[in-house]
């Protein structure tokens, strides 16, 4: 899947990934590969990304929305902080 996540004054990431854990605001869903179209908002809590290199990344937001279409998933957000 191609993702792009997208913060107010900058894009912060743009790359193919395996998986995507986002903060529903009902609760925490994960996207995989030729996932359902959907687009849904997203609640304060933790993204984390398997990138194809098996390497996860992880980010705090505050809240935001997604979007997920034809394996491409866009990712837009408010209060992004890097997690450690």
């Amino acid at each position: 899947m191609l993702l792009s996540v997208l913060t107010p004054g900058r894009e912060v990431f743009q790359g193919a990934v395996k998986s995507i854990k986002v903060p529903g605001i009902t609760g925490q869903f994960e996207i995989l590969d030729n996932h359902a179209p959907i687009v849904s908002a997203l609640g304060s809590g933790q993204v984390r990304l398997l990138t194809e290199e098996n390497e996860t990344i992880l980010y705090t937001i505050s809240k935001g929305f997604v979007e997920v279409l034809n394996n491409e998933v866009s990712l837009l957000v408010q209060g992004l902080t890097d997690s450690e």
